[in-house]
């Protein structure tokens, strides 16, 4: 079974065929989903899909291009919403300086905050960095250098230097349909070469970014297993293998979901 690691299925898009989403992804062996958040104001919609589907958790942060319209959030407001069980993560946060859509000293206050929610917690930052790969390992560096925390890039795009770096502080890669695309090369290259298999994840970013087949369509959780295939091929692995593998290093990154579906498991067998 796999795991889409990061999703958006609080996004309209997936309004009018939200229960056929689901279902096709169970066909297709994605048992376990993430949706993320991207606005504190949108968390409520966000908890609330985890809330009624026991294999779908959720995170909580402010995306760097919602960094301006939510500037005011801090370490203790995130670490207070975190507190819920489904919550798995701290995030999606980080620096763009591609759209460059919120001012980048906001983004770099917030991102900050998240990492010192996650410190506190321990539940693993979800990182978004785009044309901010310097600005990224500085800010990661410094404040991994005050006391540890977990986490992740996901949707890798960036450098071989910054996986490097941040693979040093015990961070995750996720990948996303990006790496089937044809311009991708040097982030295949930067895989095959620097990203041991114990540390990878996969994700769709849906409804974005759909992977080769579908590409150009709308992405969903149930394109996980496109990319997966792809990445198993690439890396030389049995599907099966590479499934499982990147489904333990989802749990052991992600340790609260493990928890909450072990107590899941228990109660449905007791019942």
């Amino acid at each position: 079974m796999l795991v889409d690691s990061h999703c958006h299925l609080d996004f309209d898009d997936f309004e009018p065929d939200f229960g056929d989403v689901l279902n096709r992804a169970a066909e297709a062996g994605v048992d376990t989903m993430v949706t993320i958040c991207t606005q504190i104001a949108k968390f409520p919609r966000v908890r609330g899909i985890a809330e009624r589907n026991h294999n779908i958790f959720c995170s909580v942060g402010v995306h760097p291009h919602s960094a301006e319209k939510e500037p005011h959030v801090g370490v203790q407001q995130l670490v207070g919403l975190s507190n819920h069980p489904k919550v798995v993560g701290i995030g999606e946060t980080g620096l763009d300086f591609y759209y460059d859509q919120s001012p980048r000293d906001t983004q770099e206050t917030l991102f900050r905050a998240h990492i010192r929610a996650a410190r506190e917690t321990q539940l693993p930052i979800i990182v978004h960095t785009r044309d901010a790969d310097t600005e990224t390992i500085r800010i990661l560096e410094e404040e991994y250098a005050q006391a540890p925390f977990p986490g992740l890039i996901h949707c890798f795009t960036a450098s071989r230097e910054l996986a490097q770096r941040v693979l040093a502080l015990g961070f995750y890669i996720s990948l996303s349909g990006i790496l089937t695309f044809k311009n991708a090369q040097d982030i295949r290259d930067t895989v095959k070469a620097v990203v041991p298999l114990n540390r990878i994840l996969v994700e769709t970013d849906s409804p974005y970014l759909a992977p080769v087949p579908n590409r150009g369509k709308r992405n969903e959780p149930a394109n996980t297993a496109h990319t997966a295939a792809y990445l198993a091929d690439m890396l030389g692995i049995d599907h099966d293998e590479f499934a499982q593998q990147t489904t333990e290093n989802f749990y052991r990154l992600f340790w609260r979901a493990r928890v909450f579906q072990e107590r899941w498991r228990q109660q449905a067998t007791s019942q």
